[in-house]
């Protein structure tokens, strides 16, 4: 049995090397299973060098393509038909993508069009907000693959909500709790404390970066009026990257109270999330990451694609109001559930088990 991953980000390689390694361990045992990976290099990091590889024990890429930087037409255009001849020459049982990507979508279009069977990891998911180009990469991406893993109950209820059984009568739906909790327990014990932060206590971790909010001069500005206010109680830790760091210094927005580092590392973030006392932020991700380990979340985005999060008490939903985000930040023992409370929403990290599982027993058998 042969497998071809796909993979555009560097996100996307935290959550698959959980497989990658169920897979080797799976190997080991005897399965006689095989995974090629591709990196279609849809996000250009700078970071994903051989000590990335190496520090992470994570299977370096069997092919990389070198396509990014390009409008999302062009882009998907392009890799779409760069996967397709590498599909057609390796000829797996299985194509795997992860999440809402353009590597996500051109990787499921090009397989679905060479008839190869396509396991989508983090299936189900919805913002609601059609405007996201995540939003209808994850939605085409659903539509066309064979099975299903999905995190949450509430992903495999909006897709019975959509009537998968009826415009996909072929596909398979799995519950396997989310790969992210599988990553984030193995990495725990690997997390590093940022270099220039010795001693530091009683933090908020922030981070922005989604364009409806760096782009956006008046919701910027209210983030960080909001974050301006918090820092003059408590310390405000802002990882920033360049491009945001540029458009932060070339704007009137006082930032004199944040304590802005560099960029970093999933393992100096995962120190970051462990140590924070709150966590602000418009990352999908780090929502997640906040409730793995018990710490409260902000949001500021205007809607979620975890929104259980948001019904179980671990997270508010703020926007970029200055004034939600103070009432959430003033009103934090109140506005959360008590995080001994929190209920087991993401599986008990053995998604990447059970999805490597189901491929080796049914890959023949799903047509």
């Amino acid at each position: 049995m042969k497998v071809v991953t796909i993979l555009g980000a560097r996100p996307q390689f935290i959550k698959a090397s959980s497989v990658s390694r169920e897979i080797l361990k799976q190997r080991e045992a005897g399965a006689d299973i095989q995974e090629i990976i591709l990196h279609t290099g849809q996000h250009y990091d700078s970071n994903m060098n051989n000590v990335f590889f190496e520090e992470m024990q994570i299977p370096k890429p069997n092919y990389f393509l070198g396509i990014g930087g390009k409008t999302h037409g062009a882009m998907t255009g392009q890799m779409i038909e760069r996967i397709e001849e590498i599909l057609a020459q390796e000829k797996p049982d299985w194509v795997i993508v992860y999440g809402d990507t353009n590597s996500t979508l051109a990787g499921a279009i090009a397989a679905s069009k060479l008839h190869i069977k396509i396991a989508h990891i983090e299936a189900g998911l919805r913002s609601f907000n059609i405007f996201m180009p995540e939003e209808v990469n994850r939605i085409l991406t659903d539509r066309i693959s064979s099975v299903l893993f999905c995190p949450t109950k509430a992903a495999v209820d909006n897709l019975d909500k959509e009537g998968i059984s009826n415009w996909n009568t072929n596909a398979k739906v799995e519950l396997s709790g989310d790969v992210m909790l599988d990553g984030v327990l193995f990495y725990q014990s690997l997390a590093q404390m940022p270099e220039g932060l010795e001693g530091i206590q009683d933090f908020v971790l922030c981070t922005i970066h989604r364009a409806e909010n760096t782009d956006d001069s008046n919701r910027l500005s209210q983030i960080v009026s909001a974050l301006d206010e918090i820092a003059q109680n408590q310390k405000v830790i802002l990882p920033l990257h360049p491009r945001t760091r540029k458009i932060l210094l070339a704007g009137d927005y006082d930032v004199s109270n944040l304590t802005i580092i560099e960029p970093v590392g999933y393992l100096n973030m995962l120190w970051l999330i462990d140590n924070a006392a709150l966590v602000i932020t418009d990352s999908g991700g780090l929502q997640k990451e906040a409730y793995f380990f018990s710490v409260p979340c902000i949001t500021i985005r205007d809607e979620t694609e975890w929104l259980e999060l948001v019904e179980v008490g671990a997270n508010v939903l703020v926007g970029a109001d200055r004034d939600k985000i103070l009432e959430a930040y003033q009103n934090a023992s109140q506005c959360f559930a008590m995080v001994d409370s929190y209920p087991n929403l993401y599986g008990n990290g053995q998604a990447s088990e059970i999805i490597v599982s189901f491929l080796i027993s049914s890959f023949s058998k799903i047509e």
